[in-house]
């Protein structure tokens, strides 16, 4: 059975590539509106972005720390400190000097972070891959056989069928001969032939 191959498009194979650049980038655009629309200097909500980043840097260290620490939770519990230490210094910001430098190193930081597990998506992918066609040749390593053994036994089932044809054959005749006796040649030491055979030569005489 053949299998459909379909092609992805390439909106979905460059989207998981420029997640980490639309993150980064979206952060960067809402804290500078927040900029705009009062937070600029503004102890208070300085303060706020830097409790809210300590509790997302500590809840992901308790999570990343002991042998059951989930790496997925502290992924994201870095992830929305980092976040969060962006938006609040670039909210709190003059220029955008300072809130590009940081935005350029968010955005290499999570490149990097990202490489890692794009590295390990195609390491299993590839091996999915190499166990898929193992198996696939093992099957057809199988079919090969059972089709091969199929054949032989029709091919001894075919020359059976002609043996036995050619002995009835051969035994007609031979019962056809005149002066033929079975038990004559029984009582010479002869092989006694079946009894449904005697018979049948027995009944033609």
């Amino acid at each position: 059975m053949n299998e459909q191959i379909t092609a992805r498009h390439w909106l979905a194979t460059a989207a998981p590539k420029a997640a980490p650049a639309i993150a980064t980038t979206t952060v960067l655009i809402l804290a500078r509106v927040w900029n705009a629309n009062g937070a600029q200097h503004s102890i208070g909500n300085a303060a706020l972005m830097v409790v809210l980043a300590a509790g997302a840097a500590a809840a992901g260290a308790f999570a990343s720390a002991g042998r059951a620490g989930d790496s997925v939770i502290a992924g994201t519990a870095f992830a929305t400190s980092g976040a969060l230490t962006l938006a609040g210094v670039t909210g709190y910001a003059d220029g955008m000097s300072l809130p590009l430098l940081l935005w350029a190193l968010a955005t290499a930081v999570a490149y990097g972070l990202a490489a890692r597990y794009w590295r390990t998506d195609r390491r299993d992918a590839l091996a999915y891959e190499r166990q898929t066609a193992v198996r696939g040749e093992e099957h057809a390593h199988f079919e090969r056989v059972e089709s091969i053994r199929a054949r032989a036994q029709v091919e001894t089932a075919r020359e059976g069928g002609a043996y036995a044809t050619a002995l009835a054959a051969a035994l007609t005749a031979r019962a056809a001969l005149p002066g033929f006796d079975p038990i004559a040649l029984s009582r010479a030491g002869l092989p006694e032939l079946p009894l449904h055979i005697t018979a049948i030569e027995g009944g033609q005489k």
